[in-house]
């Protein structure tokens, strides 16, 4: 009875900290969104809350949160500000990710979730522009490795604090090996380049990363896996991760559909517009079902070629769903949401994220296809 108690004074506590934010996020997300300025003080604001550590389990000093309850936060936030929700997912999920392989498998991830939360460190992901490959180049040289290479889609990277990205080490005699290793970003040879102006996500610091000569010792690569083929750990990164990552644009679409709704009163009655509204909520239903459906893969499945065929089967409806919803949304405004001042518009452009995540759709139903066949999938993503 205790332990339920505590549990649910738990989830009332990081609930009511991330609809306060939320509120103070909303008034502002226009604003960085006109000046392609990073939520800097948006991620200062969640991490003083102490909600950077809301993944890392309660013994290591974090709040403990599984899937479902990340992904709710992240929705959250995404109804207020879709930059802060898109650019704190990808922090988010590295550390569920860390959390997940240090109870299920026994990773020696403490180190870093203890880190997590004791110094309210920022993890930054280039997952969007490794994925299966890979990128950068890794010249073994005494002690660990120097590294070489430019990452794009670095989201939340002015704010962070560590880089969990790759490096591909190709030795003669060797097929190339991926390496996955932690880089300070403040250390030597790391720079940040200016290159996020972009259509929607504004706010979210998703720039370029320049690695040049970084020495990376031994210790800091945690994982080596062969390039262009699935492994073990892009299994679980992909069923933890993507869940979160559409979870934020859940949020932006739900948003969307309040804004259209209030626009839609202020016009004159027809009945087409009852129409768009039910096509509207129709897809927005259907995106959640499909989110719904990947967090609870997250929190309870095992990774592996089906689950990671079914998460990706779930971004793929989930993406659909919102694009459309937003879509009609805009509809069913009228002229008035094509004003920026009404604040649809920018929702409008930011839900256009949701199609360039892994894996895109045309290489999802290749993966899908691949395993319904009973062809080999292992190289397809």
């Amino acid at each position: 009875m205790a332990e339920s108690t505590a549990r649910k004074t738990g989830e009332a506590d990081w609930q009511a900290a991330a609809e306060s934010l939320a509120a103070r996020f909303g008034e502002r997300a226009a604003a960085h969104d006109e000046g392609d300025r990073f939520v800097r003080d948006n991620i200062e604001a969640l991490k003083a809350a102490g909600l950077s550590a809301a993944g890392v389990p309660a013994e290591f000093g974090g709040w403990g949160l599984g899937p479902v309850e990340l992904g709710a936060m992240l929705r959250i936030l995404g109804r207020a500000c879709g930059s802060t929700a898109l650019a704190f997912s990808m922090h988010t999920h590295q550390v569920a990710t860390a959390a997940w392989r240090w109870r299920r498998e026994g990773a020696p991830m403490e180190g870093l979730l203890r880190r997590v939360a004791a110094e309210r460190l920022i993890l930054v992901s280039s997952g969007g522009s490794d994925w299966l490959a890979g990128s950068a180049r890794a010249e073994r040289v005494e002690g660990g490795f120097r590294v070489d290479g430019r990452k794009i889609f670095a989201s939340g990277v002015p704010a962070g604090d560590l880089l969990m990205t790759t490096a591909v080490l190709e030795e003669p005699g060797a097929a190339p090996t991926v390496l996955h290793v932690t880089i300070p970003l403040g250390a030597p040879g790391v720079s940040v380049l200016d290159t996020w102006q972009t259509m929607g996500m504004r706010g979210t610091g998703s720039h370029d990363v320049e690695l040049r000569g970084v020495f990376v010792p031994d210790a800091a690569v945690g994982v080596r896996r062969p390039s262009g083929v699935w492994h073990p750990l892009m299994h679980t990164v992909s069923m933890v991760a993507f869940p979160l990552v559409y979870s934020a644009y859940l949020g932006v679409a739900e948003a969307a559909r309040e804004a259209a709704l209030s626009l839609a009163a202020q016009r004159r009655a027809a009945g087409h517009l009852a129409a768009l509204a039910g096509e509207m909520d129709t897809h927005l239903t259907g995106a959640r079902l499909a989110v719904d459906h990947m967090l609870r893969l997250a929190a309870g499945a095992d990774p592996g070629p089906e689950t990671t065929n079914a998460v990706f089967q779930g971004r793929t409806l989930a993406a659909r769903g919102m694009l459309a919803a937003v879509d009609r949304a805009m509809e069913l405004a009228g002229g008035a949401g094509f004003y920026r001042s009404r604040g649809l518009e920018r929702l409008f452009r930011d839900i256009q994220g949701a199609r360039y995540h892994p894996l895109g759709e045309k290489i999802q139903a290749e993966y899908a296809g691949h395993l319904a066949l009973g062809l080999d999938a292992s190289r397809i993503g």
